[in-house]
This record gives C-alpha cells, sequence and structure tokens, in this order.
C-alpha cells in the first residue's frame, strides 16, 4: 500500500497530458477566479469535476477560496460513474500521480476510517474514476505540503451515508478540508439546465441533507423529458451534508456557476457546474451549554464586573435569570481585546462554582491579573471585546493523535510544570497537531519542545463553548 501509485486514468481526455500546458491552462483559470474576503477558514468545497475546458474556470473560483490557508490533509470525496456498490471505497494507493507530480495517501488516516462493513480499502472503483482525479489537479496548483484520503460511494445506504459522515467528522480538524466532487444538472437545455441547478444549489445552501435529497427528487420528477440527471455527485453530496451538520458548518457560500453552453456555444443540451464553499469560524464541539440569550447574559455579566469594580471596587450583586448560568462543573476561560489586540486572557477549569461566579471571577484575573499585560483603566471598557469560553471538564488522552485541533483544547503537564492552549489557538495560527503542541510545551508550558511525546507527560483535553 504505502509503495504503490495510482496513475492517471484521464490525462490527455479531461485535461493536457502535457506538464507545461496545463500549468498554463491552470493559472489562466486563476488568474481569473476572484478571491472572496473572509475570515474564515473553508472546511468544505462543493466543485466541478468534468473536462476542465469546460468546467475549469468555475473550479478555480472554488479552488481559489483555499489560497493563503494551509491543510495537511484532504478527504475527497466523489460518486464512482463505473461501478456499483454500497460501501464506500477508500483508496489503497500509497500516492496518486498527475502530470504535476505525485501526491502521498495519508495512509494512518484511510486506515482509521476503514471499519471492513460500510467502509472498506478498495482500489479498483478508483483506476478509471475522473471525478477525484480532476480535483487533484487543481489542489497541486493552490496547496503545499498536503496529503489526501481519496473515497469513492456508489448507491450507500442511509447507514453508511451516516457512518461514513461520522468517521470524517471524528477524523476532522482545522488542519483538514473536506472536497466533494459533482456536476450538476446532465444535457437538458440551457434555460432548463438554469433553473434546476439554481434549485439544487439552494438546497445545497441550506447545508440539510434532507432538504437537500428531497428537492433534487423533486426537480427530477418534474424534469424528467429534459434531464438525466440533476446532480451526479448526488450521493457523495448526500455524505457531505451529513457530515456538516455534524460539524455544525455555520453558512455555505455559492462563489460561481456556469454550464458548458457557455463555453462550446451550444446551449441545445449543456451540464451545469458549481463551486461552493462550507464555513465555520471555530469547529464545532461536544460542548452545547448556553443558548443566544444566555450568552448574552454571560458576556453583559462580565462587563457589569469590571465596570463595578472600576467605580466601587466590588463584585455587583446581578440577580440571575437563567438557570444555565447557576449549573456548576464548567471551567471558564474569558479573553479581552482592544481594538484587536489581546488584552488579557485567564481562566480555571472545573470547580464547584456556580459558572456565573466563575465567569466574575476569570473576567477580573483577565482584567487585572495578566502577568503579560498591563492592568486595565476604566477608560478601556468602551472599546473592551469579551470572548469567553465556556469548557468541558479535562479528559486524558493516552495517545496524542488524538487530539482533534481546532476542536479539542490542550493542557500538558510535567511535575509542577504545565501550559493550557484553548481549541481557537489553532484556528489564529494555522498550526498543524505538531505544531500546535511543540509550541504548547515550549512556549505556554516552559518544557522541551517535544514533551508531548515523554510518556512521563500528561495530556488532557476538553471543549469549549465559544462566544
Amino acid at each position: 500500500m504505502a509503495d504503490s501509485v495510482r496513475y492517471p486514468a484521464v490525462a490527455d481526455s479531461f485535461y493536457p497530458a502535457d506538464k507545461k500546458e496545463l500549468e498554463k491552462m491552470l493559472g489562466n483559470f486563476f488568474a481569473k477566479a476572484k478571491k472572496f474576503p473572509t475570515k474564515e477558514k473553508p472546511r468544505i468545497l462543493i466543485v466541478p469535476h468534468a473536462g476542465i475546458i469546460y468546467s475549469g474556470q468555475t473550479a478555480a473560483f472554488g479552488f481559489k477560496q483555499l489560497q493563503g490557508w494551509h491543510y495537511s490533509r484532504v478527504f475527497l470525496l466523489g460518486a464512482s460513474h463505473h461501478f456499483f456498490f454500497d460501501y464506500a471505497a477508500v483508496s489503497s494507493a500509497g500516492f496518486w500521480q498527475t502530470p504535476l507530480g505525485k501526491t502521498a495517501v495519508d495512509i494512518d488516516f484511510a486506515k482509521r476510517l476503514v471499519d471492513r462493513k460500510r467502509v472498506i480499502l478498495e482500489e479498483r472503483p478508483h483506476l478509471p474514476e475522473h471525478d477525484l482525479e480532476v480535483e487533484l489537479i487543481f489542489l497541486q496548483k493552490i496547496l503545499k505540503d498536503f496529503k489526501i484520503v481519496p473515497i469513492l460511494v456508489s448507491k450507500p445506504t442511509d447507514e453508511t451515508v451516516v457512518a461514513l459522515a461520522k468517521k470524517l467528522e471524528e477524523s476532522f480538524d482545522s488542519q483538514t478540508l473536506l472536497v466533494v466532487s459533482t456536476d450538476l444538472s446532465h444535457y437538458p437545455p440551457a434555460k432548463v439546465a438554469e433553473k434546476v441547478d439554481k434549485e439544487t444549489i439552494t438546497a445545497i445552501l441550506t447545508g440539510k441533507r434532507q432538504v437537500f435529497e428531497k428537492k433534487v427528487k423533486e426537480v427530477e420528477e418534474k424534469n424528467l423529458q429534459h434531464l438525466d440527471t440533476a446532480i451526479c455527485g448526488f450521493e457523495a453530496v448526500r455524505v457531505g451534508l451529513k457530515f456538516s451538520e455534524l460539524l455544525g458548518l455555520d453558512r455555505y457560500q455559492l462563489v460561481d456557476y456556469c454550464h458548458s453552453g457557455q463555453v462550446s456555444g451550444d446551449s441545445r443540451q449543456v451540464v451545469g457546474y458549481g463551486s461552493i464553499i462550507g464555513l465555520k469560524k471555530t469547529l464545532s464541539s461536544s460542548l452545547a451549554l448556553l443558548k443566544d440569550k444566555e450568552k448574552k447574559e454571560a458576556v453583559d455579566l462580565a462587563r457589569a464586573t469590571l465596570k463595578s469594580y472600576f467605580q466601587r471596587k466590588k463584585i455587583p450583586k446581578i440577580k440571575i435569570k437563567t438557570a444555565n448560568l447557576k449549573k456548576t462543573g464548567f471551567g471558564v476561560f474569558v479573553t479581552l481585546k482592544k481594538n484587536n489586540q489581546l488584552q488579557g486572557c485567564i481562566g480555571e477549569f472545573a470547580g464547584k462554582d456556580p459558572l456565573y461566579l466563575t465567569i466574575e471571577k476569570t473576567a477580573l484575573k483577565s482584567a487585572f491579573s495578566d502577568p503579560r499585560f498591563l492592568p486595565l483603566t476604566e477608560k478601556d471598557l468602551d472599546d473592551l471585546e469579551i470572548e469567553i469560553s465556556i469548557l468541558s471538564p479535562l479528559k486524558e488522552v493516552d495517545d496524542y493523535r488524538k487530539i482533534r485541533v481546532g476542536r479539542d483544547g490542550v493542557v500538558v503537564r510535567s511535575g509542577l510544570t504545565g501550559g493550557t492552549f484553548l481549541p481557537q489557538v489553532a484556528d489564529k495560527t494555522d498550526w498543524n497537531l505538531e505544531e500546535f503542541l511543540s509550541s504548547l510545551c515550549a512556549d505556554k508550558a516552559g518544557l522541551s519542545k517535544s514533551c508531548y511525546l515523554d510518556p512521563k507527560t500528561e495530556i488532557f483535553i476538553f471543549q469549549t463553548q465559544v462566544f
């Protein structure tokens, strides 16, 4: 498996086999593509896979959104055009090759997905397939230092859809991207394609699997005389949207749409293409404690505590309206910023105090006791941004590779020395797992960079709800 190579199946048909010609073509596509401004890192990308003279510009719009971000791993998910099976087939090759070079398969993660029932290692469906190979050439052009995990589905059962989505979500971290490969409507007249594709895209943008499944069924039933399929990667998108629900993506955004008639000039029978990104500022966690009104009450409580301390040197007596703020067993970190510059960040792990008291105490500590910064003054309060992180109880892990970067906060301890990183540190730094842990060990805990590899070092994880 480690040394085997999956060679190109559609070079010189779907895209040029000559490296220089291919690089020039992709370069032209990316030069014309626009990158939309966002502070949110794309987590999922839905892009077309037709011959790139037709779909390449729209695909480039999608892949352009990855520019400036780092990913160490990309799950490539598509629907087989050649084989019929009810499981998910994970590529068993060690490398995938295109005219642009070889890209390694992340073998450890590939094996981690396999359950030998619904998700298996099988190379056969991948050998003639074009839909993941076409995406790889764009990835090779826009990203550096990444590995791939290619996955094909065909006619998966609902159980397989859910099982694969869960496995993807469990393996997902802030350095991972999911690319779902699909074209849209097949061979209707251009006017029908534009209408059908709009409905399909709108359903995808909801991020809801069942909404998408229902809409595609309705669209295909209404347009039987004009349509082979509304979306050829239907099964792959089903998995992607279930994964999205589990991950808790905030929103989807359409970045480009076209159909083949706009390239060929023939509007009688066309294929539709769309590029869509799924975004989330912070990865979801198992902790979901406070609702929106309660979050506002918590932030207002922290601000009122600081204001009262400035004016009276006392913690205010505020009547707590919601029961969740009176719960015990949760830790809190309070992060204070002014003009987007950190002014203080201190926290406490789960204790016996009610949550509201822990918020008050940590707000004061962050404002006045963080040794990295001067204490705040009352004039800082108006421009102060308050971020609260509610912490789940600590859980010890026996293998650092179980940590999910961007979702798990981490504590390392060796003797009396230790340090903590909140999950959002990974999003702000774009570190991979090893970089995250090395910085935590050396820069935060004052230990060796490789302390996380020492069996004597205790490693704990926790999740946060951040607002």
